[in-house]
């Protein structure tokens, strides 16, 4: 299990990036405009510079639902491999199956 201030942080970040997600968007699109003057897009983008880092999705880790594990999580299961694992081994995961041949 992965310590619940790491857990906490996470959270809080998620928190930041819905709070901002809309701000980012419409700051990236006149970034991105080519019509847009120079003078707009320079300012879009100081402006995106000056919001928090933690509102940028891409700091956002996927974590294991049930461990907290930040590595080997299967985005389609929201687990982590060992966790699918046990999961898979109960039939708790309709339609897999653990291979053997």
């Amino acid at each position: 299990m992965a310590k619940t201030c790491i857990l906490e942080r996470e959270k809080k970040r998620e928190k930041t990036v819905a709070k901002y997600e809309a701000k980012r968007a419409r700051l990236k699109k006149i970034i991105g405009d080519r019509n847009a003057t120079g003078d707009e897009r320079w300012d879009a983008q100081l402006a995106l510079q000056r919001l928090p880092r933690n509102a940028s999705p891409v700091r956002l880790q996927r974590r294991c639902g049930v461990t907290g594990r930040p590595r080997g999580v299967y985005r389609k299961f929201g687990l982590g491999r060992t966790k699918l694992r046990e999961a898979a081994m109960r039939g708790d995961v309709p339609g897999l199956v653990k291979a053997s041949w």
